[in-house]
C-alpha cells in the first residue's frame, strides 16, 4: 500500500459561542488548511466530514459542507465516533489513499455545541451510552469519568491533587495557545477549590463544551512530495472498541480500547512508547490524561502520578503531553477535537509550534477517545 502523509492542517479558534452558522465555522479551518497545503478545491479527490449528530439541526452535514466548500462533485463521506470522530476520519482517509482509490483526501471535523443548552448537551452526551440500560438512569460524562477516577485512586493511591496538577499544566500552555477557549493561568489552590461536579472531579477537572472546526489534508507520499516541502508521514494507526455498557468493562483504572489501540499503532510504526517525542492525549477530564499516561506506556500502571508530580509531561520533560493546553484549555468541540490534536502534532514535527515548540520533535502521537472509552484511536506521525 502507498504511504500516506499530512500536507495541510487548519483550525478555527475554539470558542464557547460562535456567532455564525456551522458552514461558516467549518470554512475557517478549511481555509487555513487549504492555504497551508497550497491547494484549490478542485485538487481534493474526496472529503470526509466528521461530527457527532444531534448537536445541530442539519442532517447529512457532509452534503452541506461539500457544497459550501466547493468540493462537488467529488465524493464526500460522513464519519462519526463521537469525540474521536475526526481521528476515525483520518483512519478512513488513510485507507482510501493507501488503497490507491484517491490521492488527496480532506478530513474536516466540526461542532457547534452552543446551538443547544448545556443541559440539553449533557442529555445528548448521556445518550452516547446504552439508551435502554444506562442513559435512562441519568448517567452523564462527569459521572462516568468520576467512576474511573475512583477506581484509579483506590487501586493506585492517586490523589485529587495529582489530578489538579494536570489542570495546572493545561492552563500553563492554554494561555499561550491563541486557538484555545480558555487562556488564563491557574494555580493549584484555585483548581483545588471544592466545587465538585461528580466526586472526586471538581469544576476544573472537567473540560468545557465549545464550538470549533479542524481540517487535515492527506495525500499519498508521492503526491505529498510534489505538493509539500515537509510532509508529515502517518507511521502508525490503531483503533479499538470496548463495551458501551459499564457492566461489560473489566477494569476501572484504565481504558482498554486505548491500550489496544496504542499497541496496534506502536507495532505498525515499529516503535515503542520511549520513542515518542511529543503527545496529544484526550484529556476531557484530568483523570483521562492520567490514565492515558499509563495506557500508552509512558508510565507503568499506577505511576502516571509520578510523571505529573515531577513535571515530566511539561514541554521540557521526558514526554511532553498536551503542550497546547489540551481539551481542558482549548475546549471540546466534539467532532473537531481529533483534528485539532493532529494539527498540534503536525506543527510540532514541522517545528512551527512557536512558544509551544518541543525541542527536536521527530515522532508525535495522538490519542483520541470516543465516549467513555467506547472508541479508542491512536495515531503516530513522523518526519520521515
Amino acid at each position: 500500500m502507498a504511504k500516506v502523509a499530512v500536507i495541510g492542517v487548519g483550525q478555527s479558534t475554539f470558542t464557547r459561542s460562535y456567532p455564525g452558522s456551522i458552514r461558516e465555522l467549518a470554512f475557517e479551518a478549511f481555509r487555513d488548511a487549504m492555504k497551508d497545503a497550497g491547494l484549490k478545491a478542485g485538487q481534493i479527490d474526496a472529503s470526509i466530514i466528521c461530527s457527532a449528530p444531534e448537536y445541530d439541526k442539519q442532517r447529512t452535514p457532509s452534503g452541506l459542507m461539500a457544497e459550501y466548500l466547493g468540493l462537488n462533485p467529488q465524493p464526500t463521506f460522513y464519519v462519526e465516533s463521537v469525540c474521536s470522530s475526526s481521528s476515525t476520519g483520518l483512519r478512513t482517509a488513510y485507507g482510501l489513499i493507501a488503497s490507491g482509490l484517491h490521492d488527496v483526501v480532506l478530513v474536516l471535523g466540526f461542532q457547534k455545541m452552543s446551538e443547544i443548552s448545556s443541559a440539553e448537551s449533557q442529555e445528548r452526551m448521556g445518550r452516547g451510552a446504552d439508551i435502554q440500560w444506562e442513559a435512562p438512569f441519568g448517567t452523564m460524562m462527569p459521572a462516568y469519568y468520576a467512576m474511573y477516577a475512583r477506581g484509579h485512586m483506590e487501586k493506585y493511591g492517586t490523589t485529587e491533587e495529582d489530578l489538579g496538577l494536570i489542570r495546572v499544566k493545561a492552563s500553563t500552555y492554554g494561555q499561550i495557545n491563541e486557538k484555545a477557549a480558555f487562556r488564563k493561568a491557574l494555580v493549584l489552590e484555585k483548581v483545588m477549590e471544592p466545587k465538585y461536579i461528580a466526586t472526586p472531579l471538581k469544576m476544573f477537572d472537567c473540560c468545557a463544551n465549545a464550538d470549533g472546526s479542524s481540517c487535515v489534508i492527506l495525500a499519498s507520499e508521492e503526491k505529498a512530495r510534489d505538493l509539500c516541502d515537509k510532509p508529515i508521514l502517518i507511521k502508525g494507526l490503531g483503533m479499538a472498541t470496548a463495551p458501551i455498557n459499564m457492566a461489560g468493562r473489566d477494569t476501572f483504572s484504565g481504558l482498554r480500547c486505548a491500550q489496544l489501540a496504542g499497541k496496534q499503532a506502536y507495532e505498525m510504526a515499529g516503535i515503542s512508547p520511549a520513542d515518542v517525542d511529543v503527545a496529544e492525549v484526550h484529556d476531557c477530564f484530568t483523570i483521562a490524561e492520567m490514565m492515558a499516561y499509563e495506557d500508552l506506556g509512558f508510565a507503568a500502571p499506577g505511576e502516571g502520578k509520578d510523571l505529573i508530580r515531577n513535571k515530566e509531561t511539561y514541554r521540557e520533560g521526558k514526554i511532553p503531553v498536551n503542550v497546547d493546553g489540551g481539551l481542558l484549555s482549548k475546549g471540546h468541540p466534539i467532532g473537531a477535537t481529533g483534528g485539532s490534536q493532529i494539527r498540534t502534532i503536525v506543527l510540532q514535527l514541522r517545528e512551527q509550534a512557536g512558544d509551544m515548540q518541543v525541542a527536536d520533535a521527530k515522532i508525535g502521537l495522538v490519542h483520541n477517545i470516543g465516549g467513555v472509552g467506547i472508541y479508542g484511536n491512536v495515531s503516530i506521525f513522523g518526519v520521515e
